[in-house]
């Protein structure tokens, strides 16, 4: 279920995922190599079906080029050692999907930007800028709650 929240916006359409996943176990079953690690290969389901679903909806979704893409420096602490897992989920839940979906192969799951690009169907710039924004917005988005935080607690 976590791989599935990391690449959805909602509890719902992780489920599904979630689910769509277990039916392809449920019917690949027979595909399944009893020499390699059952957990690799569930969680290789999980991905490609979350990607599968990306795919689906991405005609209501946005890229960017690159050469609309920004670098962002950030100077505020590291408001990511503050956050707890499930935390982060929600953060990361607040991106677009195309930004939340390029973010979790490149940062989480360790896809190079080319390989990003052919699984999503769009250029190795927009895996790029995509990345460049969804890591400016979660810096963003995580400076915004932290200073939400700090005046929780000076009020």
């Amino acid at each position: 279920m976590s791989v599935c929240l990391r690449y959805t916006s909602s509890r719902e359409e992780a489920v599904e995922v979630l689910h769509d996943s277990f039916m392809k176990v449920f019917t690949k079953i027979h595909q399944y190599d009893p020499n390699q690690v059952f957990k690799r290969w569930f969680r290789r389901i999980l991905i490609n079906t979350a990607i599968n679903h990306f795919k689906r909806q991405h005609k209501h979704y946005k890229t960017e080029k690159l050469d609309s893409a920004f670098h962002v420096k950030g100077n505020e602490e590291d408001a990511v050692a503050q956050l707890n897992y499930q935390e982060m989920i929600q953060v990361i839940q607040q991106l677009s999907p195309v930004y939340r979906t390029v973010f979790n192969l490149f940062v989480i799951e360790g896809y190079g930007h080319e390989e990003i690009a052919e699984k999503l169907g769009i250029s190795e710039g927009a895996s790029k800028s995509n990345l460049s924004r969804a890591r400016a917005k979660l810096r963003e988005l995580l400076t915004r709650n932290h200073e939400k935080g700090l005046a929780k607690y000076e009020r």
